[in-house]
């Protein structure tokens, strides 16, 4: 990879590389944006098969958060940090003490939080160290579990997703079909059940479909039948990549809106599913509820303020579906570019106050 090169066709500000040899920590953090503030991302840590591999995906979900935390609201950046290893087998506390001093060695330029591979009790860790680091243990003052309230904004989002395709924002009597019903996904469901939605599910863990079945009366099919199911709504919450060549022809659903992230094999696909007259609620803008949630930690965790901004998400999507309409563009171009259009806006602020501060600086020495 021709690093540099790769950093200036997308922007990136920094990428710091990190070793300690007595722990055996490799790590790579990756700051893309910081224009609307520090950047926020989590630490990933995984198996990978290649130190380029590790850094390809660190780059690629940096600036996921860019997008994910300037669409949600958030005066916040994107970053990412992987951690090269096995979580099963690799871990132990002088690794993430080790990570801790060197996030903190940024100085407040970025932010963890947990991701694949990491738990609270790694943060927990990390927070030894540096005060850099959300998604901590409650007793610390962390806001906990996140996963019902991302399940709160994908609920909000669906419904706002709804009303475009329906003239109504009420699910009562939709039928939703939900693709996984892991933790998110189970709450979702909860939400789903209370305001009277039919739900259809499936997921490889029968236990959890299950559980599903029994408190909500959901109905069960088989993972590889859901995507043909007669619905009005189809949530994918479990893998990514699922709205491909494949899945499209067996869509009936007028709404696409669920937790899973990178919901689009390729952009194309949102493209395709656009001319379909699929509502599309795109991912990293309805799942943003677990971030906000632990955004929220930064100003002193407060549940109800951060449950209030996790609402917006309806507002949000409502932005959405308004530039897709204004620009004629799928609704995954628009999330991007209401995204962009934020952080353009704060550079130009910012260019225009320096502006002015040189002018005054300038009149002053005169």
């Amino acid at each position: 990879m021709e690093l540099f090169k790769y950093m200036e066709m997308y922007d990136y500000e920094q990428v710091v590389f990190c070793q300690d040899k007595q722990s055996g920590l490799k790590a790579i953090i990756a700051i893309h944006d910081t224009t609307l503030g520090p950047a926020l991302g989590g630490t990933r840590m995984w198996t990978y098969d290649s130190e380029e591999a590790a850094l390809e995906d660190a780059l690629r979900l940096a600036r996921g958060m860019t997008y994910k935390n300037a669409a949600a609201g958030l005066n916040l950046g994107g970053g990412k940090t992987v951690i090269i290893g096995d979580p099963k087998k690799d871990k132990n506390e002088e690794m993430f003490r080790a990570f801790g001093r060197f996030i903190h060695g940024l100085n407040g330029r970025y932010i963890t939080a947990e991701d694949v591979g990491t738990t609270v009790e790694d943060m927990d860790l990390i927070y030894q160290e540096t005060p850099f680091v959300t998604g901590i243990s409650p007793a610390f003052g962390s806001s906990g579990n996140p996963s019902p309230v991302t399940a709160y904004g994908v609920y909000r989002g669906m419904k706002a997703a709804a009303k475009e395709a329906f003239g109504t924002d009420s699910l009562e009597g939709k039928v939703i079909a939900v693709q996984g019903v892991g933790h998110v996904a189970y709450s979702l469901c909860k939400h789903l059940h209370e305001e009277g939605a039919k739900l259809i599910v499936t997921d490889i863990n029968k236990e959890a479909v299950d559980r599903v079945v029994e408190e909500f009366g959901a109905d069960a099919v088989d993972p590889a039948d859901i995507y043909g199911v007669e619905c009005d709504i189809f949530a994918p919450c479990a893998l990514g990549a699922i709205i491909n060549d494949d899945t499209i022809p067996q869509l009936k659903a007028k709404v696409i809106a669920g937790s899973a992230n990178n919901q689009l094999k390729e952009t194309r696909h949102g493209d395709a599913i656009q001319e379909m007259g699929i509502v599309y609620a795109p991912d990293y803008v309805i799942n943003a509820g677990g971030v906000i949630n632990v955004a929220d930690e930064l100003n002193g965790y407060n549940s109800e303020r951060a449950l209030k901004k996790v609402e917006t998400i309806y507002d949000t999507i409502e932005k959405i579906i308004e530039i897709s309409k204004r620009d004629q563009i799928p609704t995954y171009v628009a999330a991007d570019r209401l995204a962009e259009e934020r952080i353009e806006k704060m550079r130009n602020s910012r260019s225009q106050f320096l502006l002015n501060e040189r002018h005054a600086l300038s009149n002053r020495v005169r």
